[in-house]
């Protein structure tokens, strides 16, 4: 029994991680209907960002938030110098709807030779900001830290602040708007160039988060070439998918279901079907719901 608590609270640490780099995903793709697959890299240079500040000021309180505003920043100037151009000379051709998304592949490579050659390869550290020493039950010690908890808690208030600008603000609704038809919405008085452009940036911030967590997680430690943050958006992309790609709240269900399935299939089957249970539950998931778990059916077309 006590496995089973502890591996439940191993799955919603991790899920929670998967769910702040989908959240990331989503609000590009709700913003720009761009997939960016570079938002790992620019999760690693943003959290380069914080390990800085951590060297300069040695906390962790300020390093998270320049983690996010260097995230916030980048994303945004990725947008305004490169993404901006190349949407609008793909007009027409037979790949101009997916250049975009090919683009930020590119930019993944790219991004992380930069961080390389600013940093180099050795391994830098970041200390989390409280323990990550589990709660103790008797004589029994869970897995569910102070640190964890926290974690828990930035998903949580994330998901309710993005939540509530999507829906209940006027930027919201320019965003969703801004995605759906720039058109219609230039029209409308909407700055649709602006718009994406704080779409990027949010998502930034929210990348930037979950490598700061990511990274006091786990051993503390990272580089350029730390698997956590390829594994992080391969996660964060199926938690994404799995959740539909348009809602937030789905990116939160969907990064906790796939951090609860890896977590079971770690401790109670094997740990050499790491790589395959995301793809598998995923796989399950399409198939039974094609939409993600809280995307809305597309409208038939007669």
């Amino acid at each position: 029994m006590f496995t089973f608590i502890n591996t439940t609270l191993i799955g919603i640490t991790s899920g929670s991680i998967y769910a702040l780099m989908a959240m990331a995903m989503v609000l590009v793709w709700r913003s720009t209907r761009v997939i960016n697959f570079a938002q790992a890299n620019m999760a690693l240079l943003s959290t380069y960002f914080g390990y800085e500040a951590m060297i300069h000021f040695d906390s962790f309180w300020i390093a998270l938030p320049v983690a996010m505003v260097g995230g916030a920043v980048f994303a945004a100037l990725i947008e305004l110098v490169f993404m901006r151009l190349l949407v609008k000379r793909s007009t027409s051709g037979p790949i101009a709807s997916v250049a975009p998304i090919i683009a930020t592949l590119g930019l993944l490579g790219v991004i992380r030779a930069v961080v390389a050659s600013i940093w180099g390869g050795a391994d830098a550290h970041i200390q989390g900001p409280v323990s990550n020493i589990g709660y103790s039950i008797g004589t029994q010690t869970l897995v569910f830290s102070p640190l964890k908890l926290l974690i828990l808690v930035t998903v949580v208030v994330l998901v309710l602040l993005l939540t509530l600008l999507f829906q209940k603000t006027h930027i919201g609704l320019a965003l969703r708007a801004s995605a759906y038809s720039p058109e219609i919405a230039r029209l409308s008085g909407i700055k649709v160039d602006f718009v994406r452009t704080l779409g990027w940036s949010l998502a930034g911030a929210a990348g930037a988060v979950a490598g700061m967590f990511q990274t006091v997680n786990g051993s503390g430690t990272f580089s350029p070439d730390s698997i956590e943050f390829a594994l992080l958006l391969v996660s964060g992309f199926i938690a994404a998918v799995i959740g539909g790609l348009e809602s937030l709240v789905g990116a939160v269900i969907g990064g906790l279901l796939l951090g609860l399935v890896i977590a079971f299939v770690l401790m109670y089957i094997s740990g050499s079907l790491f790589f395959i249970a995301p793809f598998v539950v995923l796989l399950i998931v399409l198939f039974i719901r094609p939409q993600g778990i809280m995307g809305a059916k597309a409208a038939r077309r007669a």
